[in-house]
């Protein structure tokens, strides 16, 4: 992904996930966009942003809703994927959900 994500009417809510990866793919470029493209039918999804170097990633995910965030997490193929995260994908992550009250966008 190389686009940011507009801006909404808000408020709404971001899910940033930072996360530090493994060694080796083991099959996670595909299940990431199999997740990003399975996360944009569900109810409330807005947009996604994501960036990833050799070292750190960062993914920030916009929902309408707590309670569209809270069906995605639950979400049968999301929780596979989870699963692979903490078992081959991940050695560290964070996420933090955080309301959006304000925001600004800027663009030439």
């Amino acid at each position: 992904m190389t686009n940011l994500a507009k801006t909404y009417e808000q408020p709404y809510y971001a899910v940033i996930f930072s996360s530090e990866r493994t060694n080796g793919d083991h099959g996670y470029n595909m299940m990431s966009d199999k997740m990003v493209e399975l996360a944009s039918t569900q109810k409330g999804y807005l947009g996604v942003e994501s960036a990833r170097d050799e070292n750190l990633g960062i993914t920030v995910s916009y929902w309408e809703t707590l309670d569209d965030i809270t069906a995605w997490k639950a979400n049968a193929a999301h929780q596979v994927a989870q699963r692979r995260g903490k078992e081959e994908w991940y050695s560290r992550f964070a996420l933090r959900v955080c309301k959006v009250e304000r925001n600004y966008m800027f663009e030439m």
